[in-house]
């Protein structure tokens, strides 16, 4: 051994390496062995991505689209900010596809506060929060949303579906039981999925079925947890809060409430499900939510004790190992649940908008559903084709709003989802109503829908069919 520092440290880099070498050659040896001790299987061929049937069904809907003459209605590009309006070529239009429920994304406060954070931070966190990502604004955020809700504290992820994916599936296991809306949102299906836990669900919005599943299954599982959404995203509909906080006071479960579109939205001052409800907000375990709604910014959230605050940030895999959310994205964010605490006449605004769209919509004969007049408001279609083809159409009135078919629904449900702000006015309002009915009402006259399309001659044109005539 030498003297020199510089050859300790390399002697002790040389160690480290063999010590890993010699790990890889065992695992590489235990490896081998298991392998000679059962026959190669073939060489297999690679998939190509055009040979999956998830590619055939997209290929199947575009070809029919492209057959009926039926215009793609997503990926839709913007000119400038939306809102209430939007312009896409050069046109404006009246909006009702963004989530822009306090018109907040076109506050100069919070695109003053952003630029303000762009010009102190940078764009990005450039780091985990753990290790280097951590900025005042995340802190600061986080104690704003734990205040709005009136508990101990918040945890902020940087997407919406990854903070119910890493959420879930770092609080239950196998051994647990989730047990769900049938409506619920396809990210808290994914967290369920990756948790490994036993997934149950209930009728929509039944808390007598509910019930009866938890007399059934409460007794098998180390931890139970329930989860519904404040306001249903595709329906527009409320939860039931307060039978569900009595259940759980009898069963024991976790109860977690997904408030993506009732922040903002229900309560006197808006925030959220427990004022609506008039319930204590601790009687909620876990309060999740997004940040790309009322907010206008990007991200998720957790709310809730700082136990469970404390669990997220060290066991979380979406946390711990995900960059942190964009300090630019969390003072937007922090300047956005300012003005809603500061303004509660925009929630005021909101609601008489979606009460004035919902009371307009059942008097034109159009089926809004299970909707109750609030952030959401779908006019159900039925046949997907007929409703891609009436957003297309609506497109040609002035009128913005999206299409939501199988498989985001059932097939026979799809719909035209209204987003309502607190900046639509009434004649806005009014004439998406009534196109909405008119250019729905020439639709159905003719027929027009899924019996439009000749399916023989798309299953022809799909490229795996053509490619097996050809020699």
């Amino acid at each position: 051994m030498t003297d020199n520092p510089d050859g300790k440290a390399q002697d002790r880099k040389t160690g480290l390496l063999d010590q890993m070498r010699h790990a890889n050659e065992s695992s590489g040896r235990n490896r081998a062995a298991r392998m000679n001790r059962h026959p190669q299987p073939p060489v297999r061929q690679v998939t190509r991505f055009d040979e999956l049937p998830e590619y055939q069904r997209v290929m199947t809907q575009k070809i029919g689209a492209q057959i009926a003459g039926i215009g793609n209605p997503f990926y839709r590009s913007h000119d400038r900010a939306a809102g209430a309006t939007t312009v896409m070529s050069g046109r404006e239009f009246a909006n009702f596809a963004s989530y822009d429920y306090l018109a907040t994304n076109t506050d100069p406060l919070v695109n003053q506060r952003a630029k303000e954070a762009i010009d102190r931070f940078g764009i990005s966190a450039s780091a985990s929060r753990l290790v280097a990502g951590e900025r005042p604004v995340h802190v600061e955020l986080e104690h704003a949303l734990a205040k709005v809700y009136g508990v101990d504290a918040a945890v902020c992820f940087v997407s919406g579906y990854l903070t119910n994916v890493a959420a879930i599936s770092c609080l239950m296991g196998p051994q647990d039981l989730v047990i769900h809306d049938e409506f619920i949102h396809n990210s808290a299906l994914a967290g369920i999925k990756q948790s490994g836990a036993t997934r149950r669900l209930f009728k929509h919005n039944d808390v007598e079925n509910l019930e009866s599943v938890l007399k059934s299954l409460s007794s098998d599982f180390r931890r139970i947890l329930v989860i519904v959404e404040g306001v249903y995203s595709m329906d527009g509909d409320i939860a039931d809060l307060s039978a569900l906080v009595e259940l759980r006071s009898r069963y024991g479960f976790w109860l977690m409430v997904d408030e993506a579109h009732a922040l903002g939205v229900l309560g006197q001052t808006g925030r959220g499900s427990f004022e609506h409800c008039g319930i204590d907000p601790h009687d909620v375990d876990i309060w999740m939510g997004t940040l790309s709604k009322t907010t206008s910014s990007c991200g998720g959230y957790i709310a809730g004790s700082q136990a469970l605050a404390d669990v997220l940030k060290a066991e979380a895999g979406g946390f711990v190992y995900s960059v942190g959310l964009a300090p630019v994205l969390a003072a937007a964010a922090l300047t956005g649940l300012e003005i809603l605490t500061k303004e509660p006449e925009r929630t005021a605004r909101l609601r008489r908008n979606g009460a004035l769209f919902l009371k307009l919509a059942k008097e034109a004969g159009l089926d809004t559903g299970l909707a109750t007049g609030y952030s959401v408001v779908p006019v159900i279609v039925g046949d997907s084709v007929r409703a891609v083809q009436l957003s297309n159409d609506l497109l040609e009135e002035g009128v913005n709003a999206l299409p939501i078919i199988h498989p985001a629904v059932p097939e026979g449900m799809a719909r035209l989802r209204f987003f309502i702000t607190c900046n639509h006015t009434d004649e806005q309002i009014s004439h998406a109503v009534t196109v909405t009915a008119k250019r729905l009402k020439d639709l159905q006259d003719r027929n027009f829908g899924l019996g439009s399309i000749d399916f023989e001659k798309v299953m022809k044109l799909l490229p795996m069919n053509q490619m097996a005539g050809k020699p």
